[in-house]
């Protein structure tokens, strides 16, 4: 088989197959990219049995066939070409020749069919999202998700889907994030919860399209397709938890906040906080919001005030500020809301402005108990 492609368009979409493969495969063949040649059409694909991801590029040719040629060898190359047109030639069972303008690169390939086949995922159930709210969906809620290996469930994101509205929900049982569109609604009810590798695949190449993305799911796998990539992966298994009930609905005390001004305390403050608890304390009294940090085993030690809206009882609360950094990060608005009923309930963040129509953030972080 041959084929003649550009260096640039094959290099772009190889990068991003790339991300699917794992450092240590139990299968050799899955270090490899396979591709299957239709003629004009060059199919890309890769997979880690768990995650196939595969993408379209036009080629001139007039051949069929599939091989399988390694990733690392092939994208290490590329990576040193300036953009031109390369012809890919397969000599013999079991070597492909790359022609560039500077010379000629001998490589082994792999029979294509010893490559995993994609899974199909028989009537399944099927929703249109535009591509940059899912991107958003991701970015927004990924970070909050956890690394227990005890609690799988709780690696992925939880997506929600049903006439009304599209619920995305991560937490690690410290901190919890629920972004919810109402602009856009799915035919039938349906949960599913999303691992975090394809999601993190998926975020790095949503946000350049205008393209809407179709997912499709069944009970085990959902699939992805935009432009011209499919991503099918395998869901995980289990009942997420019953986030709902976490989210405290009675929150008399409501402080309002400039975001970045608020940010750049917690970092500072946070500076002086134990490296064990990265525990700081917030005290707030009328228009006056104190946040303090101390390491008593370095006799470190901060203190800030802020000029702040608050309305409730005096009250102090204790907070992770790694936690509450990263949800801070994640709120595009100028001024936060949160929201706070007692020092042992958790405090709910909620943007006060910056969000689209339809776009609903709620971000809820638990307190730590304040020493002393």
């Amino acid at each position: 088989m041959k084929f003649i492609v550009s260096s640039s368009q094959l290099l772009k979409q190889l990068q991003v197959l790339g991300g699917v493969i794992n450092s240590n495969n139990t299968l050799p063949i899955l270090d490899n990219f396979l591709f299957e040649l239709s003629e004009n059409q060059l199919k890309l694909s890769s997979s880690d049995l768990e995650t196939t991801m595969t993408s379209l590029v036009e080629v001139e040719s007039t051949d069929t066939g599939a091989i399988a040629i390694n990733a690392k060898l092939l994208l290490d190359t590329l990576k040193t070409f300036p953009d031109q047109p390369l012809t890919f030639k397969t000599e013999g069972e079991s070597t492909i020749e790359i022609i560039s303008e500077q010379g000629k690169y001998d490589m082994a390939y792999f029979n294509g069919d010893e490559f995993p086949k994609a899974v199909e995922l028989p009537s399944p159930s099927s929703t249109e999202i535009p591509s940059h709210i899912l991107a958003t969906a991701i970015n927004k809620t990924i970070f909050a998700t956890g690394n227990d290996d005890l609690r799988p469930v709780m690696s992925g994101v939880f997506f929600q889907f049903n006439s009304k509205e599209l619920t995305f929900v991560a937490t690690d049982a410290h901190k919890l994030v629920k972004y919810t569109r109402t602009d856009v609604t799915a035919d039938k009810s349906a949960e599913f919860i999303m691992p975090k590798k394809p999601l993190n695949l998926l975020k790095g190449i949503l946000g350049g399209s205008e393209e809407n993305v179709t997912i499709e799911y069944n009970d085990t796998n959902a699939k992805f397709t935009f432009d011209n990539v499919v991503l099918i992966c395998r869901l995980i298994d289990g009942k997420y938890p019953n986030y709902e009930a976490v989210i405290p609905k009675e929150n008399p005390n409501k402080l309002t906040v400039d975001r970045a001004t608020f940010l750049n305390s917690v970092r500072r403050v946070s500076i002086f906080s134990s490296k064990t608890t990265h525990q700081i304390r917030l005290k707030m009294a009328g228009t006056e919001l104190n946040i303090s940090a101390e390491d008593l085993d370095y006799a470190n030690k901060a203190d800030e005030r802020l000029m702040c809206d608050y309305q409730g009882d005096d009250m102090q609360i204790g907070f992770n500020s790694r936690f509450l950094s990263e949800m801070l990060n994640n709120l595009g608005s100028n001024d936060v809301l949160i929201e706070m009923s007692l020092p042992n309930r958790a405090g709910i963040l909620t943007p006060i402005d910056g969000t689209e129509d339809g776009e609903l953030i709620t971000m809820l972080v638990m307190p730590v108990m304040l020493n002393g």
